[in-house]
């Protein structure tokens, strides 16, 4: 945050608007010297152009110009989101209350009398930077902040090897898709996944291995489903999908299509090339389940028959 104490002049860019040029002059006379970078604009039309070619840190503004007037200035600058947040201070020689309700109503943030007293406009003109620069940097650390908190929620909810969901955010999906469900339909469907034999690979070849394996499953896996499907590490080598508005056979189609890319994908690793099957329980939301707890029990038995059969099988219960 900037102090007052190390307030620099020299850091802000000034646009001075008046159709009068001595008003113009008297003002670099007065703000050049304190270090203040300048542009001038002697009209409405001329103050506009000048400022989308370099964004002024604050306007001065004259209400009364020719053409157009300051208040039509202020009205233009205030609509568009680029320019909006540039403070403007009229600059007026008018003592009509309603001018300067007016362009506060516009978006001005202050205005000096003509002829203005040289203390009081280098106040006023200090005071609106600092408060915009105050302003600038709690927006960018709100920025800052909203982004850490995103990143802190993205690692509560995933699983730090794979980077699929977590077993507690699969759970809080799973839940809140069966309540959804139950409620007003249609129904969903859940594929319960085992990786077939994944203890000979850690127990051959290591963790970190098997640790790449993983990761080459979920990436296959993730390629077979859909963008509205939830994928999530159910537990060690076991992946679970959450299907949205998905029936049984259709459901049953996208296991086939995940069993058979798992199977067809080469892991290459430092030990060398291997291969990997997995075995998947299916089921779909009937009426009669009161819980969430109905489905995963028949899709673990989807995986149970799936393993009896001889695994790299899909089993729809």
């Amino acid at each position: 945050m900037l102090k007052q104490e190390s307030f620099k002049p020299e850091n802000f860019y000034i646009l001075a608007v008046d159709d009068i040029s001595t008003n113009l002059k008297l003002l670099r006379v007065i703000l050049e010297p304190i270090g203040y970078s300048l542009t001038f604009a002697k009209g409405g039309h001329q103050a506009l152009e000048r400022i989308k070619v370099s964004k002024p840190d604050l306007i001065l503004l004259d209400l009364m110009m020719p053409e157009m007037n300051g208040l039509e200035v202020c009205k233009q600058l205030k609509s568009d989101p680029e320019y909006t947040n540039i403070p403007i201070i009229f600059l007026t020689a008018s003592n009509e209350q309603e001018h300067i309700v007016n362009a506060f109503e516009l978006g001005a943030v202050d205005y000096i009398n003509k002829p203005f007293k040289k203390a009081e406009l280098l106040a006023r003109i200090r005071n609106h930077l600092l408060l915009k620069h105050t302003i600038d940097e709690l927006k960018s650390t709100q920025i800052e902040l909203q982004n850490v908190l995103v990143e802190v929620q993205k690692l509560a909810n995933t699983d730090p090897l794979t980077g699929v969901l977590n077993r507690r955010s699969l759970f809080d999906f799973a839940h809140q898709e069966f309540n959804r469900v139950s409620r007003y339909g249609p129904p969903f469907s859940i594929l319960l996944m085992d990786l077939d034999n994944f203890k000979k690979i850690n127990d051959n070849y290591g963790h970190q291995v098997g640790d790449i394996a993983l990761c080459t499953v979920v990436k296959s896996i993730k390629n077979a489903i859909r963008n509205v499907d939830f994928l999530g590490r159910y537990g060690g080598e076991e992946f679970m999908a959450i299907l949205p508005e998905t029936f049984g056979e259709e459901a049953f189609i996208l296991a086939e299509r995940i069993r058979k890319m798992v199977a067809s994908n080469i892991i290459k690793t430092d030990v060398g090339n291997l291969l990997l099957t997995i075995s998947i329980g299916v089921s779909t939301y009937y009426t009669k389940d009161r819980s969430l707890d109905d489905m995963i029990s028949r899709a673990d038995k989807g995986v149970y028959q799936a393993k009896q059969q001889g695994r790299n099988k899909c089993c729809l219960i």
